[in-house]
């Protein structure tokens, strides 16, 4: 079956469900190469970003390339066939991605997430099926959070044991990448109340995504509502995510990682987008005496805090990738906490910067900048959307608790 670019506009109901790749995705062999793919790939699909989120377009070709470079693999161990990069070099791949296309960005983090996961709590059986399905080009999408909880860690969804399966029922909300994954990991808690990945067959009897993502920005994010009744999971896909949050591991840090990956790419994008308005179509002030909007003193004095402050972010995200990598290599409390620690600092800039960015590119751009035939204010919508996956207010909490009190983060995926 081939897919071209669907308008969701044209759908309702529960969206039917991909076939696999027809052929094996390619294997990056090193952190450099990973590089030079998200760029490869960066520049394929930033051209028709603006037009996807006005009419929010599904990524469909885009989304294949991506999740055919190799790039979906990057953090595969090497003892399975991977390439098993840094962190520092996967937030820098979603980053460069997210800088194109930050829906396109954030597709990949909970598929990314998930392997992690599998990697600190499968036995080796499973690892070698999940990242086996990861390195062929299989897609993760994910149905974790839930519509409507007190909190964003309260789980109604469940399952039941039966026999050689497990029965899943529940409803999720929130869930990127659902409508075109080809595996959809499901959290669900058992009888004891813990919370495991059920990953299903996108296919599978019961398990229905509906195209209802209505948010203003990340549009085309391929979420929606995931309605699952009577879904059967095979327990060779039933993982233990619970026992990522028993010891302290780098799970929690890698789930928020990709999320400040996305926020930094839209940043980025931001800052070039009105480093080039500026240049090509800004008018000099009429009190500045210049020809050119770009020799505007407080212009220049802007672009130079914006630049900074961008800077910082990337190097505390990169910062954040190399503890995370050492606390994979040898995992207790203090290499843990620090991945968290230094996760939370990149977060609280990268969100900063993301939202400083996007607002103050009309500012320096001019109303000029406003027209729809633009589409610039996507980047601000995006910002505004993506960041509120994980409030910075509580990030400074975290900060301020470990260095004032020495209280260690919390163990769960939002830290």
């Amino acid at each position: 079956m081939t897919i071209s670019n669907v308008n969701t506009k044209d759908v309702s109901g529960g969206v039917p469900a991909v076939p696999r790749p027809g052929k094996p995705a390619y294997v990056i062999k090193s952190d450099a190469e990973a590089i030079e793919v998200a760029k490869k790939l960066a520049a394929e699909i930033a051209p028709g970003a603006a037009i996807r989120d006005r009419d929010r377009i599904w990524p469909v070709k885009e989304l294949d390339s991506f999740s055919q470079s190799g790039l979906w693999s990057i953090n595969v161990p090497k003892k399975f066939g991977g390439p098993e990069v840094s962190y520092a070099t996967l937030a820098k791949v979603i980053e460069i991605v997210s800088a194109a296309d930050s829906s396109i960005g954030q597709i990949a983090q909970n598929h990314l997430g998930v392997l992690a996961a599998v990697r600190t709590v499968s036995d080796e059986a499973q690892q070698k099926l999940l990242f086996g399905e990861a390195l062929r080009g299989t897609r993760f999408g994910n149905a974790f959070s839930e519509f409507g909880s007190k909190r964003a860690a309260d789980f109604e969804t469940k399952f039941v044991d039966a026999g050689d399966h497990v029965v899943v029922n529940g409803q999720k909300f929130y869930s990127s990448g659902a409508l075109l994954a080809h595996l959809v990991p499901i959290v669900a808690l058992d009888e004891q109340g813990r919370a495991w990945y059920a990953i299903a067959e996108r296919d599978a009897p019961g398990l229905t995504v509906i195209d209802d993502w209505s948010s203003f920005g990340q549009r085309t994010t391929l979420s929606g509502t995931v309605i699952l009744n009577d879904v059967k999971v095979p327990k060779t896909h039933l993982v233990p995510g619970y026992k990522g949050y028993e010891v302290p591991t780098a799970d929690g840090a890698i789930f928020q990682i990709i999320q400040v990956a996305v926020d930094t790419g839209i940043a980025s994008a931001a800052i070039a987008e009105t480093i080039s308005f500026v240049r090509t179509k800004s008018r000099a002030w009429v009190d500045s005496g210049l020809e050119r909007a770009s020799d505007d003193p407080y212009t220049i004095h802007a672009i130079g805090d914006l630049t900074l402050r961008l800077h910082a972010a990337q190097a505390l995200l990169e910062k954040a990738g190399y503890a995370i990598d050492r606390a994979i290599e040898n995992p207790n409390a203090e290499t843990v906490a620090e991945a968290q620690i230094v996760t939370a600092e990149a977060k609280i800039l990268s969100t900063e910067i993301a939202i400083a960015a996007t607002n103050k590119l009309f500012e320096l751009a001019g109303t000029r900048s406003t027209l729809a035939e633009h589409q610039l204010d996507r980047h601000w919508r995006n910002a505004r959307t993506h960041t509120l996956h994980d409030p910075v207010r509580w990030k400074y909490a975290i900060l301020g608790n470990y260095f004032l009190n020495d209280e260690k983060p919390p163990l769960h995926a939002w830290s």
